[in-house]
């Protein structure tokens, strides 16, 4: 199984975003968007930036796997 995470375009250069992924920094390619900008927030997967999402989208998003990982944590602690 594979998971989308929504992380937001911090910076582009040559076809490539930095994208923050809650306080994470990584290096996508935005070559499947034709109009990606800094500021926009992207469904990211295996390295690719997919699809355009707004931000309250992405917020909602974010707020599901975190919580998801807290229920994980607790029943499964270390």
């Amino acid at each position: 199984m594979c998971l989308a995470i929504p992380a937001k375009i911090v910076d582009i250069k040559d076809g490539m975003g930095t994208i923050d992924m809650d306080g994470t920094k990584r290096e996508v390619s935005l070559l499947l968007l034709n109009d990606a900008q800094i500021g926009d927030y992207v469904i990211v997967h295996a390295g690719f930036a997919i699809h355009k999402i707004d931000e309250s989208e992405a917020m909602e998003s974010l707020k599901v796997l975190r919580e998801m990982a807290d229920i994980v944590d607790d029943e499964f602690p270390e």
